[in-house]
């Protein structure tokens, strides 16, 4: 099982529409907004890291609001 963290930077006022339509993407586990360099902080879970690496540029990148992400693979269980 692969845990990753996904930050993800939004347009200005996107950020309420993008947490709930990222919460809902498949191996999304949580997704909340907060406070800092980056406007939403994604949990995933996934069976391999092509999944993570997926949602984060294909799924998360792809939704209109969206301008960065950063991908963080958890190193432990």
């Amino acid at each position: 099982m692969v845990h990753a963290f996904i930050m993800v930077k939004t347009g200005v006022g996107e950020s309420e529409r993008l947490v709930n339509a990222i919460g809902d993407l498949g191996n999304v586990t949580e997704a909340h907004i907060v406070a800092g360099e980056y406007d939403i902080i994604v949990e995933t879970d996934a069976d391999e890291v092509y999944e993570v690496l997926n949602a984060s540029s294909n799924e998360i990148q792809g939704l209109r609001g969206v301008t960065d992400t950063r991908t963080y693979i958890a190193m432990d269980d």
